[in-house]
């Protein structure tokens, strides 16, 4: 399956009916007056997202999404059928553009949430609206409006509370594949995944976590070299990036650097978000050696935290590594659920205070 960030479609909604100009003819009943029916709505689009959609794969290939128009007005005041509604299946973790003007429309993030991006058009007026004591026998109806109809863009960034980033070749696919059943090739050479990864580790307690393998990301990413301009938008879901370096590179802390002043440059706060550093591939040199003791306190004093040792391929400090993951995620889980109280007790606060008193 092609892994497809990145769409742009077309969407109309479906033209309302138009209003209808009858008049009631029957026998015995004079001067019946006008019943022609209104128009009926035409049908708006939806997007919808769907937890087992992984890509925007689909919208490479139909790019144009028009819903039903409403039906014309009927005789006897009845009303045309309103045009069906359609629903778009995106993925989790969808942000939703528009194409011409670059704002930001929607975010989609939790299974099952909508999002109405056009509107059908109302139906028309059928001539008995237009009945006065002036006007007896109006001749006139109202046409359908036209649905809406916008240009989109879609954006896929993925939902994953781990991101593992590092330089190309740093052995994040290893490290992914190791942790969970997720099995992304690997080989021993740089730019080997040009894909983003996903694998579901489990906890201790037995639920999953999503950790994602963000590949490309060179000196310059920012700016659009090599490929990590088109994944960097992946970090900004996860509330925790874990740094693999590459200990058996020629400069690990110039690496380090590198991929620090890609975060910073690419801003939103990336920069910022909380992170776990390890060096990788230990199974390469004598992990006591003063050469890679040197290498781990440069980088704790450039980073101002612990530095683990780890080997993917070995196995070898994974345990302790996702001790501490696992320890992180539960504390700043603690600390969103508490800032999510404090807003709601303000909220609670100040309406309190605008309440009348007796």
């Amino acid at each position: 399956m092609q892994f497809i960030d990145q769409a742009e479609i077309q969407v109309q909604a479906g033209d309302g009916g138009d209003g209808m100009v009858s008049f009631r003819r029957e026998k015995y009943v004079p001067a019946g007056g006008p019943n022609g029916g209104n128009g009926g709505r035409g049908g708006s689009i939806v997007l919808k997202t769907n937890e087992n959609l992984q890509t925007l794969l689909d919208f490479r290939y139909m790019r144009l999404f028009k819903a039903d128009n409403g039906q014309k007005g009927g005789s006897n005041n009845c009303t045309g059928a309103s045009g069906r509604d359609l629903i778009i299946e995106v993925p989790c973790g969808t942000v939703v553009y528009d194409a011409e003007t670059d704002e930001v429309i929607g975010d989609l993030t939790k299974q099952g949430q909508t999002l109405k991006i056009a509107e059908g058009g109302r139906g028309g007026l059928g001539n008995h609206c237009f009945l006065s004591n002036r006007n007896r026998a109006p001749e006139n109806a109202f046409p359908g409006q036209p649905g809406e109809a916008r240009s989109l863009r879609l954006e896929l960034k993925l939902l994953a509370e781990v991101g593992i980033i590092g330089l190309p070749n740093a052995g994040k696919s290893t490290l992914i594949s190791a942790l969970s059943a997720a099995r992304p090739k690997i080989a021993n050479y740089p730019f080997t995944t040009l894909v983003p990864n996903l694998g579901v580790v489990r906890k201790p307690t037995g639920d999953g976590t999503v950790f994602a393998d963000i590949p490309g990301l060179i000196e310059g990413a920012h700016m659009g070299i090599g490929l990590g301009h088109d994944f960097l938008r992946h970090v900004e879901r996860t509330r925790l990036l874990l740094h693999l370096v590459d200990v058996t590179a020629d400069d690990p802390i110039a690496d380090y650097q590198t991929i620090q002043g890609e975060l910073d440059a690419y801003g939103r706060g990336l920069s910022d978000r909380l992170q776990i550093l390890a060096i990788n591939k230990l199974d390469a040199v004598d992990p006591e050696s003063e050469e890679v003791n040197a290498i781990v306190s440069e980088l704790e004093q450039l980073s101002g935290t612990t530095v683990f040792k780890i080997s993917a391929v070995s196995h070898f400090g994974l345990e302790t590594l996702m001790r501490q993951v696992w320890q992180t995620l539960d504390e700043l889980k603690a600390q969103e659920e508490a800032e999510q109280l404090a807003i709601e007790e303000s909220i609670e606060e100040t309406a309190m205070s605008l309440e009348p008193r007796s």
